[in-house]
């Protein structure tokens, strides 16, 4: 079954941290991809960046990112193959943004 590791953090929390702790996190990243379980990831571009479509009366209106009265916001995913939630949520744990006070959100993936 996919699983959809949704990673949620602080803005910019590599960088404030020190090169090596910056340098080892993008190592995980990295060797998170070399298991055979991962499928694919991205990180995404500041919420700043994020353009919001929505409905209201039969119009498309459209608004500069999304309003998010939160620390943390969603900075990029992974997809993963996992035989149950358990072997989900052993990957979820390797995710380094959990060290800087991140959440990673584990939600199984429908297949249409």
């Amino acid at each position: 079954m996919q699983y959809a590791l949704l990673i949620y953090a602080e803005p910019g929390y590599l960088e404030t941290s020190s090169d090596e702790e910056r340098a080892a996190a993008y190592a995980e990243y990295f060797a998170m991809a070399d298991d055979d379980r991962y499928v694919s990831a991205a990180q995404l571009q500041a919420a700043e960046m994020a353009t919001c479509v929505r409905l209201s009366g039969g119009r498309t209106l459209t608004t500069d990112g999304p309003f998010a009265d939160t620390k943390e916001v969603l900075g990029g995913f992974c997809l993963i193959e996992a035989a149950d939630l358990d072997g989900a949520l052993e990957l979820a744990a390797r995710v380094p943004a959990l060290r800087f006070g991140g959440t990673v959100e584990v939600r199984p993936v429908v297949r249409l």
